[in-house]
C-alpha cells in the first residue's frame, strides 16, 4: 500500500469440517470506519469469495455481523477498525457455516424444527 494509513486485516477462513486458516488483507484506513466497512472493502477489491453476513444497509435488520474483534465479540457495523493488524473471527460455540458466517438462528425458530400438525 501506500504512505496512507492501512489497517491488516486478520481473517478467519474456512468451512466447517476443515481446518481453519487465515488471510491476510491490507485495507485502507480511514478514521471512523467499521471492521464491517473494512471486510466490505475486502470482498470488493480484493476476493469475492470472502463470506460473511450483514443485512443493516438492506433490511433494516441487525445482530447479522456479529462476530468477534481481536477476541471479544462485536457487532461488526459498530466496531470502529484500527491501525495496525485486527484479527476477525466467527462467532465461539456456533455452528460454522464458512469463513465468518456462523449458524445464529435459535434451535426453536428452525424450520427444520417443526414438526406438522
Amino acid at each position: 500500500m501506500s504512505d496512507k494509513l492501512h489497517t491488516t486485516l486478520k481473517v478467519q477462513r474456512g468451512a466447517a469440517g476443515e481446518e481453519p486458516r487465515f488471510d491476510s488483507f491490507d485495507v485502507p484506513f480511514e478514521e471512523g470506519a467499521s471492521v464491517l466497512d473494512a471486510l466490505v472493502w475486502v470482498r470488493a477489491n480484493l476476493d469475492a469469495s470472502l463470506a460473511f453476513r450483514y443485512s443493516c444497509f438492506n433490511a433494516n435488520a441487525c445482530k447479522e455481523c456479529m462476530v468477534r474483534v481481536d477476541g471479544k465479540t462485536e457487532y461488526a457495523c459498530t466496531a470502529r477498525l484500527q491501525t495496525g493488524t485486527v484479527t476477525v473471527e466467527p462467532l465461539a460455540k456456533k455452528r460454522l457455516i464458512r469463513d465468518l458466517v456462523t449458524d445464529i438462528v435459535p434451535p426453536k425458530e428452525r424450520l427444520s424444527g417443526l414438526e406438522e400438525t
